[in-house]
């Protein structure tokens, strides 16, 4: 005899079998999932994408010779303390040239003063530093560098290595400063020699850097550091919409620039010597001043492939023109670093040789000979898919340069905050190091 008991677990039975048949079934238009579209993986290109609350930055109010004074006259001696906003911060100056390569230290200053660039900005500017993520260290050290005395050996050069005292001074008497021994302070040296004095003495904060070319492992690294684009000096591409690109562009490989360099960029020297003699490579020495600035554009726009080999440190700023030129990057260099490589595959829009493949006659271009169109033409793409990642402006647009650089530094406050508290509780000197 059946109990009602069991008759009541077969009838729950039922209805689960018949709910889960019909949530399942491929027959009913109204409640079948496909699970496949919700995991699907493909190479399409996606724009990065802000997932948590913009990074909270406190920015010291510096005296104006730390920054803009360098730029215009109105904030030089006399005017030192004159509160720097929006309205009256002096424009970046065209036609700097070389300078402006290195300028992101300006381009992160404008990006907070900024008012109403926090709806797409990876960073928000907050004026009490008590619920500050980080701290912005607004001084030019870049500028600083090229202007007091670029060559290492002028009398200026005493300028540079006084407001490194200075600031340095200024951060030390920081509570906050203090409170962390700088590791959660930002401070820009995008410039290989910027804040070339002292820079041992701000080793634990947040730098915003080129490359490591000049820096030892202990002092800059990527688990502690952003490596940061160079500002391009050639105008980008915008109307690149021939009917046929790829045949459009006649060079196969260009390059044009300083040949004579020192560390790893001894290789330009060499590959001058090797790429000589084939008609469809331009390789040119060549000084950076504004005609050959202008030849140099014409040449990357005209060409499928861009040589980007090591100069004296591993990165240069041939890299960026190249991908605002849509000319695929061929980058030689051993040692380099690429900015934001945590969201952007550069393989889907660059090529790379070590600097002993690059150096054996005919293998780098017989390689490049071998890339299909269809492949060149998807690397063109993507690479005008993600030029305006590299786009330093103000004001400042979603998920361009300077709110890249900002997303990079918020990756990094987890293992600085790791760091702090760590040293808080240690009351033995640190076994891992």
């Amino acid at each position: 005899m059946i109990t009602k008991s069991l008759i009541s677990i077969i009838i729950l039975l039922t209805i689960i079998l018949l709910t889960t048949y019909l949530l399942t079934s491929s027959n009913n238009p109204i409640t079948a999932v496909d699970l496949r579209s919700q995991f699907s993986f493909h190479n399409a290109y996606t724009t990065p994408c802000r997932t948590v609350s913009p990074l909270k930055v406190y920015m010291y109010d510096l005296p104006n010779r730390f920054n803009v004074a360098m730029l215009s006259s109105k904030f030089a001696k006399g005017n030192d303390d004159v509160i720097v906003t929006v309205g009256n911060v002096p424009a970046w100056p065209g036609g700097s040239g070389l300078k402006q390569q290195h300028s992101v230290e300006y381009w992160m200053m404008m990006s907070l003063l900024c008012e109403d660039c926090s709806k797409d900005g990876e960073a928000v500017r907050v004026l009490d530093p008590d619920v500050a993520d980080v701290f912005f260290v607004p001084f030019f050290s870049s500028l600083s560098f090229n202007t007091h005395g670029r060559n290492m050996t002028d009398p200026d050069t005493e300028v540079d290595r006084q407001l490194q005292v200075d600031i340095l001074k200024f951060l030390r008497q920081s509570t906050y400063w203090q409170r962390t021994e700088g590791r959660d302070h930002v401070i820009p040296m995008h410039h290989p020699n910027a804040f070339r004095f002292l820079r041992e003495e701000v080793n634990a904060s947040i730098l915003i850097v080129a490359d490591f070319g000049r820096y030892s492992k202990v002092m800059s690294n990527l688990r502690k550091d952003v490596v940061a684009p160079y500002m391009h000096v050639m105008e980008s591409f915008v109307d690149d919409d021939p009917p046929d690109p790829y045949n459009s562009r006649t060079t196969l490989l260009f390059f044009r620039g300083r040949t004579v360099r020192k560390s790893e960029g001894v290789v330009r020297a060499k590959l001058e010597k090797i790429l000589k003699g084939y008609k469809d490579v331009h390789y040119e020495a060549s000084y950076a001043t504004g005609d050959s600035i202008k030849a140099s554009s014409q040449g990357m726009r005209s060409s499928k492939f861009c040589l980007n080999p090591a100069g004296d440190t591993p990165s240069s700023n041939r890299l960026f023109d190249a991908i605002v030129s849509h000319c695929v990057p061929v980058i030689v260099s051993d040692k380099i670093e690429l900015p934001f490589e945590d969201e952007l595959d550069y393989n889907k829009f660059s090529v790379f040789f070590s600097i002993e493949e690059a150096l054996v006659p005919g293998y780098m271009v017989e390689h490049l000979r071998k890339i299909p169109k269809e492949k060149w033409l998807e690397m063109w793409r993507r690479l005008k898919e993600v030029a305006h990642h590299y786009e330093y402006q103000f004001p400042p647009k979603k998920d361009d340069a300077v709110n890249m650089i900002w997303k990079q530094v918020q990756h990094k406050v987890p293992a600085e905050r790791l760091a702090v508290n760590r040293a808080r509780r240690l009351k033995v000197p640190d076994w891992w190091r």
